[in-house]
């Protein structure tokens, strides 16, 4: 029996579909997701960045030293952007982008350049099964926000929604084995049915799975009192709210074509405060946008203290030909260099205040793995990193928050 690894880089939606091809071959082939000898390898690849590009090609790289003679098919943004970048390794067999990715496999037998036009509709050909002891739902493709450093609408397409019917029975089947499921999308917070949002309809419809449900990166604009009625009555929702900020400067914003204020930005997460207790709100910020000048990021310093995230994910702006950004003339590395370093402090602060709010507070902890003897790591409700003693991997527990310990919170069993 051939065997074939399965390797993604990026974002959760790409490991929805990389899960999903895995699940497909388990029945004729050996499969693996990790790096290591293989006939077949299948690359997922990511173009968010340059960086994130370069680790695509990297990665077929890694590939060849480990089998010179693999097989190797790619698909994804990195060679949606440019499949010629993949195409000139003679181990490449074929490439795909993202319209019928997940017809990949009807094309084993075939070589050269199958990178065909987005489609309108969204593609309903994944169902991935669950591969670890947290699962993820796609329930939406492309983007229509066109940020003006973002690349991902070009290469995923307009915004279109999965039937509603196709995410309920895929989130119902994997709750039979899967103790958390994670809706997934290039923007959750698109979600519609008939063309009108609906990503509240959608929650309640899963409400009373026996599993916990959680949302990946949201916009702002779905925070408002109807939407936080729903998902705060949910007995299974948890309440991690990953808010893409990107700037916390309103010149910056706009430049980037963000459709929002600070000001919007402060009163969306103060109300979602005002429904859960001490909820997770975490965000995304980019570092060094051609436009923003030293006292645009003072501002965003200041924006960040004010509001008092749990998390930040930070990032210099990574440059991308073909987006609007891409014409700016670009701020020198150094001083991104130093931006980075001072909003890390108020970042690495931030966290370990939040850290102290959840002590001697009780969680529902997924136990994930063992790290070492005895020790075991999983995510609170609030995705706060727990470590705890004599517990069993893939089961929920309830403990108690006792300490910070390395990068989360060492807790006692208590039910």
């Amino acid at each position: 029996m051939e065997k074939v690894c399965l390797l993604n880089l990026g974002c959760k939606v790409n490991q929805y579909e990389i899960d999903s091809l895995l699940n497909s071959l388990k029945n004729k082939y050996e499969t693996t997701n990790q790096l290591e000898f293989a006939d077949i390898y299948i690359v997922n690849t990511c173009a968010v960045t340059k960086e994130a590009e370069k680790k695509s090609r990297q990665m077929i790289s890694k590939i060849i030293k480990i089998n010179k003679d693999a097989k190797i098919y790619v698909c994804g943004c990195a060679s949606q952007n440019n499949p010629n970048q993949f195409l000139n390794r003679k181990q490449v067999r074929n490439v795909f982008g993202n319209a019928k990715k997940g017809k990949i496999l009807e094309f084993f037998d075939k070589k050269g350049n199958f990178v065909f036009p987005l489609s309108k509709e969204y593609e309903d050909d994944f169902l991935a099964t669950n591969v670890r002891t947290r699962g993820y739902v796609k329930i939406q493709d492309g983007c229509n926000n066109y940020c003006s450093y973002c690349l991902i609408p070009y290469l995923r397409g307009f915004s279109r929604s999965r039937d509603l019917k196709s995410i309920v029975n895929e989130a119902t089947q994997l709750s039979k084995t899967c103790k958390e499921i994670v809706l997934t999308g290039i923007d959750v917070s698109d979600y519609k049915i008939d063309n009108k949002p609906a990503l509240g309809t959608l929650l309640k419809a899963l409400s009373n799975l026996p599993c916990r449900i959680r949302l990946s990166s949201m916009e702002v604009r779905i925070i408002n009192n109807d939407f936080l009625n729903i998902i705060s009555s949910m007995p299974n929702f948890c309440p991690h709210f990953h808010l893409s900020l990107q700037s916390g400067c309103d010149k910056t914003l706009k430049d980037m074509n963000r459709h929002y204020t600070t000001q919007e930005y402060f009163e969306k997460v103060a109300l979602i405060r005002k429904y859960f207790d001490n909820p997770a709100i975490t965000t995304d910020i980019i570092v060094g946008y051609p436009t923003e000048t030293d006292e645009d990021f003072l501002k965003t310093l200041e924006f960040v203290n004010k509001v008092k995230f749990s998390a930040v994910h930070f990032f210099a702006y990574s440059s991308r030909e073909g987006t609007r950004a891409s014409k700016l003339k670009q701020l020198n590395g150094k001083v991104i260099k130093e931006r980075e370093n001072k909003l890390r402090e108020i970042v690495e602060k931030q966290k370990i205040e939040y850290l102290k709010s959840c002590l001697n507070k009780d969680f529902s902890v997924l136990i994930e793995k063992e790290i070492s003897q005895n020790l075991f790591e999983g995510f609170s409700e609030n995705y706060v990193k727990c470590y705890v003693q004599n517990a069993k991997c893939n089961q929920i527990l309830k403990v108690r928050a006792k300490s910070i310990y390395l990068d989360g919170v060492k807790c006692e069993i208590i039910d």
